[in-house]
């Protein structure tokens, strides 16, 4: 068993951080597996430096080790360079020359897993046509989501404890794979991330179940092994929404302020046993 825990360095880890790391861990141990750390880095406008050591801080703090080097998806841009090249050469995916307002705007826009249903706009232009406005148009690149699906046919992954569930990508429209300020989606890159990492096992909060509709079809289109998934219970707090970076009463950096033991909570977090104020969610 390989598992990893991908913090991005955009603020400090809270709670939910915590809770999916350890998770993580304690199942790579208890199998006698490996666990590895993954600075998802690859958002240059607001990574920070920073976050980086106080993120490793934290899991140090909790006492959970690993077993590298962590990987930075920002030394991996070369990588999925190459699989968008690969889509492109297969033609899976188009340029797209339509902004976040030209979307919102478009009330024949439907919703999907993830919100809005990119609507095909920029589909069925010509390579001509495509050519021209490349040279002088920003754009992003969309995966033709129809035609990946037909290619690949329909798909399945395993939740662990529930066996086989029914992959539904084209509920999502056709995402965005990469654009000059992200040369790799989340999707784009966590998927080729963890298919290089060897992860056998993918252990993530329940928000992103919606999310492994796409990873399992890029695994099928890059011919990738596909681990076994287990998307756990959020944190939530006494409003019963779920924790976001700006929840500062929650990071992990403010607990320890205040004398927390961290290998302490590291236990009552994997008992799920959580501090008062907090609760166990399935979204």
């Amino acid at each position: 068993m390989l598992t990893r825990f991908a913090p991005s360095p955009t603020g400090d880890l809270h709670l939910g951080h915590a809770y999916s790391a350890v998770l993580a861990h304690d199942a790579a141990r208890a199998a006698g597996g490996q666990y590895l750390i993954r600075i998802d880095d690859i958002d240059g406008s607001r990574s920070r430096e920073e976050y980086v050591g106080a993120s490793l801080a934290d899991l140090a703090w909790l006492g959970l080790g690993w077993d590298s080097e962590p990987v930075r998806q920002s030394a991996r841009l070369g990588d999925y360079a190459a699989a968008l090249g690969t889509l492109r050469a297969r033609d899976l995916v188009y340029p797209c020359f339509c902004t976040r307002a030209d979307i919102a705007a478009s009330l024949s826009a439907p919703h999907g897993p993830s919100g809005a249903v990119y609507p095909g706009t920029c589909r069925t232009l010509s390579k001509t046509e495509q050519q021209r406005r490349m040279a002088a148009e920003p754009h992003c690149w969309r995966l033709d989501m129809a035609r990946a699906v037909t290619n690949v046919g329909g798909l399945t992954w395993e939740e662990q404890g529930e066996g086989p569930r029914p992959a539904d990508p084209l509920a999502h429209g056709d995402i965005v794979l990469a654009r000059k300020d992200a040369p790799a989606s989340y999707h784009l890159a966590s998927t080729l991330d963890d298919a290089a990492m060897g992860v056998t096992h993918v252990i993530r909060g329940a928000d992103l179940i919606a999310a492994t509709d796409v990873h399992r079809l890029l695994q099928a289109l890059l011919d990738l092994p596909t681990p076994l998934y287990h998307h756990h219970a959020l944190v939530c707090g006494s409003d019963g929404k779920r924790l976001a970076k700006r929840d500062a009463a929650a990071s992990l950096a403010a607990l320890r302020a205040t004398g927390v033991d961290g290998r302490a909570l590291a236990a009552d977090l994997l008992a799920g046993r959580l501090p008062t104020g907090y609760s166990l969610q399935m979204p």
